[in-house]
C-alpha cells in the first residue's frame, strides 16, 4: 500500500497551481481506477507532508468531500480560494475550468 500512497503523492504534487482534479481521475492514471476511495486514504494520511497539496484534489462533482481532514472548518477552502479557485457552499463554482486530468496532462505511467 505503501507504494500506491507514493504514486498517489507524485502525481498530487504535479497538479498545478490553481487547478484541482479528483480522486477517482488520480485512481485511473494510476490504472486502478476502481481506488478512487484508497486515493482518499492516501491524503488523508498526507497531512503530516508538506509536499502534498491535498486541498487540490476533491470528489468528481467538485465537492469539497475531504474538507472534515483539514485543521480549521474552512481551511481546504481557504486554501483553494488563494490560488483563485472559487468555492460555494462547499463545491467549486466553474468545475470543469479548474480541473486538471492527469490521464491527458502526464506521460503514461509506466507500471
Amino acid at each position: 500500500m505503501s507504494l500506491f500512497f507514493d504514486q498517489v503523492y507524485a502525481v498530487v504534487q504535479k497538479i498545478p497551481l490553481g487547478n484541482v482534479t479528483s480522486y477517482g481521475a488520480i485512481a485511473r492514471y494510476l490504472g486502478h481506477p476502481r481506488s478512487a476511495r484508497m486515493v482518499g486514504y492516501a491524503l488523508n494520511a498526507s497531512h503530516l507532508r508538506t509536499d502534498v497539496p491535498a486541498h487540490r484534489v476533491v470528489n468528481r462533482n467538485g465537492l469539497l468531500s475531504g474538507k472534515h481532514h483539514f485543521h480549521g472548518s474552512k481551511l481546504m477552502q481557504q486554501l483553494l480560494e488563494s490560488e483563485g479557485i472559487s468555492v460555494k457552499n462547499d463545491q467549486i463554482t466553474n468545475f470543469k475550468e479548474f480541473f486538471w486530468d492527469p490521464n491527458l496532462a502526464l506521460p503514461p505511467l509506466k507500471i
